[in-house]
């Protein structure tokens, strides 16, 4: 087998001709004769295994401002959280300071023939509990801005829509953030492996998923990706290519109940990835599939999304999948210890390519 190698970074990237791909790994001479470990695109609990380098432009963040709050981490989240209404606190406590001292106001605060813009202002403390008052509408009485003056009630609207701008914003980034469906995907389960086996005369590539929660997932849509690099026929080389895994979107097979566990099934025919693999080739290849179930939160209504994946070594070949269902007491029971177990079934070891051209040549 020829293999090429391009650099990168100081990264290689072991390619070959039959489409195999590598994870990419760090050049140590000491190392060469130690291969390359197996590198996942997507983890089994559904985490992408791509880093973002540098990117220059950070700006675009800002651009949307509500969706870079709500993917900070909660410890960041309550750091700026807590830091807008502080630094608003803060810089109005400033400007109603300033303008009591330049007024005066500071000197007379016990004179009661002096027409004060801001009663009872004395300090920068007293200023910054008026401004908190101001802001979170406490009014104890004691501090308040007088109509002696209007810039005092220029500054009171100000920092009252200003106010009103962040509870708005902070508490919704709140509310998005508490009520996001990330940790509904903890419920929602996948087996262990793929199995591949014979159903109704046609060869299939199967695997099982299932809901822990008696609340269900509203429009539930299973599709699958295939991750698998390759070179084309005039040497270019395609890193990770995606390609399309038919689930039965034509059938509507893809669109499920998900009251009990569902084996999915992907019929292997002539626009199947794997038209052309069989047992033995199976073990050659370099691939992995990609499982995206999506659905509606019937509680909360939002769209929530869990993901897995399987290589190649987690593909059983000529097993297939054990009931875990039964009927006890008038209604259905699933048992959920055997939903991960596989049994072995006389499958052949031919691709269904092959099985197609073996079957044509029976009639002939």
């Amino acid at each position: 087998m020829m293999v090429s190698t391009r650099m990168c970074s100081r990264v290689t990237l072991h390619e070959s001709h039959n489409g195999d791909y590598r994870s990419p790994t760090r050049i140590d001479p000491r190392r060469n004769s130690i291969p390359p470990q197996r590198q996942r695109y997507v983890t089994k609990d559904g985490k992408c295994r791509v880093n973002l380098g540098p990117i220059e432009d950070k700006t675009r963040y800002l651009s949307d401002i509500f969706t870079t709050l709500v993917d900070l981490k909660y410890r960041w989240f309550l750091c700026v959280f807590t830091l807008c209404y502080i630094v608003t606190w803060v810089a109005f406590a400033e400007i109603y300071f300033i303008d009591a001292w330049l007024r005066d106001d500071v000197a007379h605060v016990h004179d009661p023939k002096w027409r004060p813009c801001f009663e009872n202002v004395d300090s920068f403390i007293s200023a910054l509990l008026l401004s908190v008052e101001s802001q979170r509408t406490i009014g104890y009485g004691s501090r308040l801005v007088t109509a002696n003056c209007m810039e005092g009630v220029v500054l009171l609207m100000a920092q009252s829509i200003i106010g009103s701008i962040i509870d708005a914003l902070m508490v919704g980034c709140m509310f998005v953030k508490i009520s996001r469906p990330q940790k509904r995907a903890q419920t929602l389960i996948f087996s262990k492996h793929c199995v591949i086996s014979e159903r109704d005369e046609k060869l299939c590539l199967l695997f099982r998923i299932g809901d822990l929660r008696a609340s269900h997932m509203v429009d539930a849509k299973i599709r699958a990706k295939l991750i698998k690099s390759r070179q084309t026929k005039e040497g270019e080389f395609i890193p990770l290519e995606q390609s399309e895994i038919n689930l039965g979107y034509d059938t509507g097979g893809d669109r499920l109940l998900l009251v009990e566990p569902q084996t999915i099934t992907h019929v292997i025919n002539e626009t199947s990835p794997f038209w052309e693999i069989g047992a033995e080739r199976l073990t050659r290849e370099r691939f992995e599939i990609i499982i995206i179930l999506e659905g509606i939160v019937e509680a909360s209504g939002m769209t929530c999304q869990a993901r897995t994946s399987y290589t190649e070594d987690e593909i059983l070949w000529g097993h297939r999948f054990e009931s875990c269902m039964s009927l006890e007491k008038g209604s259905y029971c699933v048992d959920h210890s055997a939903f991960d177990k596989t049994f072995p079934v006389q499958t052949s070891t031919l691709s269904a390519k092959e099985k197609s051209i073996e079957k044509e040549a029976a009639l002939f």
